[in-house]
């Protein structure tokens, strides 16, 4: 299980699905919704839809959840046969304890290595510089 709000599938998003898939014997990633996604970062660029297709088409994925929800809670990971929920090191343990705090609590949070060369935020900066702005 991976959750992601994630807006412009890049390669970053791509290293984090595969490293996710070999902890396992699949990968089911959970997409927030765009409100969700408002309410703690930006609004998405990519709608939910667009995200879900393209996670979708990712050959590390196996099946995904949207929306999924905010906080992964024991009922959530038991309704949907969870063994293993994963996250890029790039998230603080605090934030780990408020979002994933279930699983971290029944030992099967994992962290995958976040790919620091590439972000959304990066790509769209690049797109800005590229037009002048």
């Amino acid at each position: 299980m991976w959750t992601w709000p994630g807006d412009l599938f890049h390669r970053g998003h791509v290293n984090l699905f595969k490293a996710a898939r070999a902890l396992g014997d699949s990968l089911v990633v959970g997409v927030l919704d765009d409100e969700t996604i408002a309410r703690y970062k930006r609004r998405p660029i990519m709608s939910l839809d667009e995200r879900v297709a393209v996670i979708s088409a990712c050959r590390f994925v196996d099946e995904v959840i949207a929306p999924a929800p905010f906080r992964v809670t024991a009922d959530f990971i038991s309704c949907h046969d969870i063994s293993l929920v994963a996250h890029g090191d790039d998230l603080p343990m605090e934030v780990v304890h408020d979002i994933y705090g279930d699983a971290a609590a029944a030992g099967i949070f994992r962290y995958v290595p976040y790919t620091a060369a590439v972000s959304t935020t990066e790509i769209i900066r690049r797109v800005l510089d590229s037009r002048g702005e």
